[in-house]
């Protein structure tokens, strides 16, 4: 079954963040992953609570899948990388497709 991480990001170091950006794209091409949004394309037709920077969506072909890219050794440096270049308010939800 397919799952989704869905990711949202407030940059505080633009430069950093490029090279994040650029390092884990491949990687999670790797995993089976492809990105369905782009960051910042977001709006809100009906206002809300919620007032993100950047929101991505990711599909991978499984659960499995998502989970072995998210635990790769090679994509630990890349964490600590994007966490010291975005804020500590990030989130990360993953789900399952229907």
């Amino acid at each position: 079954m397919t799952a989704y991480l869905i990711v949202e990001h407030s940059i505080t170091d633009a430069e950093k963040f490029e090279e994040y950006r650029v390092k884990v794209g491949p990687m999670i091409a790797q995993y089976g992953g492809r990105y369905l949004t782009r960051g910042g394309s977001h709006r809100f037709p009906e206002g809300g609570h919620w007032k993100p920077e950047r929101v991505v969506i990711i599909e991978f072909p499984s659960m499995e899948a998502l989970n072995a890219w998210y635990g790769a050794p090679e994509y630990q440096p890349l964490i600590a990388l994007r966490k010291s270049c975005t804020s500590d308010m990030d989130m990360m939800i993953v789900l399952e497709g229907a």
